[in-house]
């Protein structure tokens, strides 16, 4: 197959069979060699950085074939087909397809964006899926094999570090629950968001590494713990303070853990430092921001962030934007100041999972926000007469005179708009390329 012709990556079009030599996690598509039907595939091609594209004659289009040979990208040997003036020849037969209508054009665009949204849907869930095997099979190694849980975790890291630092702008996708299990959600939830806003502070690529190691790698402590105190939330005022000690010293376990597998010093300080806060309340040593890592800062925001969102008890969750607005209400001492600025500056004032209104009085849950331009995320629109599973979000990004309104709990939804987005009690998150995002602009949503 590595026979095949390449042509350059700026002369491909739709219609052509494409084969990439790259891993999983350096595209954004389900697999590696496929046709391309849309121009937001060929865009996608554009950006990973490649010159030259591998194709698979036989399976690509003839007529899409001809015009390569025609404008002399290809050779007529290497594209299987005709030399072009017999081809035109036999062209002179073929009838003429017919126009398509301004109704059929747009039902093709929107099935063209529902597809290309289930195709990086599904392949984010595949790769979140992954990241939590890698990690639960790290943490079952910690102990016995520790240099083994170190090097599959530090490649996970480096595959993640790969997909944030190879592209000018990324988004943060909410998943479905059923993603990641609630052993790995958490840690990896923690993983990326915190790479992202490592990116955003312009941590250097040795810091971003320690930072992703000690991300997913943070609470590994917790596997000395019994069940019953694993899952404390140490700032709950029903915690009782034998329970809270014995909690915290998870911390402990986790750097004894992290000397064993010979982390790098970077990454064994957010282990020991990601319950420390700025104000100095944190524990175990209380430390101030002045005394802190900049990945520990960062881990310590994010790692609270997602207990809000994400508690041991399903019922006590926040919202995205709750949780957010509690920590900028309540808790802004404990962050470091640059670091908290960072965090809503990425996140938006709707993080992915709110549940909102938009300025026309639809209801939407928050799917995806481009880290670098928050304040227009995408939002899955309750259309009643648009089946659930045939739904496009909405790119507000697209649509200047469209906005959200206000965000609101998922139980004061009306029951058909709660049943039609279906918002999950826990939140799943991970990134994809910001121009990846499937969304319909107001036109294709109507």
């Amino acid at each position: 197959m590595h026979d095949s012709p390449t042509i350059d990556v700026r002369k491909l079009r739709i219609g052509l069979h494409v084969h990439l030599d790259l891993g999983w996690m350096e595209h954004p598509f389900p697999l590696n060699n496929f046709r391309i039907s849309t121009e937001q595939q060929l865009e996608t091609l554009l950006g990973l950085g490649l010159q030259r594209v591998r194709i698979s004659p036989q399976r690509s289009d003839s007529t899409t074939l001809q015009s390569l040979v025609g404008e002399g990208v290809l050779s007529a040997e290497a594209a299987g087909v005709e030399a072009p003036a017999a081809a035109a020849a036999d062209a002179a037969a073929v009838p003429v397809a017919p126009v398509e209508t301004p109704e059929a054009v747009e039902r093709r665009l929107r099935r063209e964006a529902l597809l290309a949204e289930q195709a990086c849907a599904a392949q984010a869930e595949r790769h979140y899926s992954e990241a939590g095997r890698v990690l639960r099979r790290s943490f079952e190694l910690a102990s016995s094999q520790p240099q083994a849980a170190r090097e599959q975790t530090e490649a996970q890291v480096n595959g993640f570090l790969d997909k944030v630092l190879g592209a000018q702008e990324m988004a943060i996708r909410l998943l479905n629950e059923g993603a990641g299990d609630r052993g790995s959600m958490h840690a990896i939830n923690v993983t990326v968001i915190s790479l992202l806003l490592g990116k955003q502070m312009e941590l250097s690529k040795s810091e971003m590494f320690d930072l992703g190691t000690g991300a997913m790698l943070h609470d590994i402590g917790k596997i000395e713990l019994p069940d019953r105190v694993r899952w404390l939330d140490p700032l709950s005022p029903s915690v009782s303070s034998h329970e809270r000690q014995f909690y915290q010293e998870h911390v402990s376990h986790g750097v004894t853990l992290g000397r064993k597998m010979t982390l790098a010093p970077g990454a064994l300080l957010v282990l020991a430092q990601h319950h420390e806060y700025a104000d100095g309340t944190g524990f175990p040593l209380k430390l101030g921001a002045d005394r802190m890592s900049a990945a520990a800062k960062i881990v310590a925001l994010v790692n609270r962030y997602d207990n809000l969102c994400n508690p041991a008890t399903p019922a006590q969750a926040l919202t995205p934007h709750e949780a957010l607005a509690l920590m900028y209400g309540q808790m802004k001492a404990k962050f470091d100041s640059a670091v908290f600025g960072a965090f809503v500056k990425m996140m938006g004032v709707y993080p992915p999972g709110s549940v909102v209104q938009l300025t026309d009085d639809r209801y939407g849950m928050v799917v995806s926000v481009n880290s670098a331009r928050p304040l227009k995320p995408c939002v899955l629109v309750h259309e009643p007469k648009q089946p659930r599973n045939e739904a496009v979000p909405l790119n507000l990004e697209t649509t200047p005179t469209l906005g959200i309104r206000r965000s609101l709990k998922p139980q004061h939804l009306p029951r058909a708009t709660l049943d039609y987005l279906s918002p999950r009690p826990r939140v799943c998150y991970f990134f994809e390329r910001a121009r990846e995002t499937g969304a319909l602009d107001a036109r294709g949503a109507a």
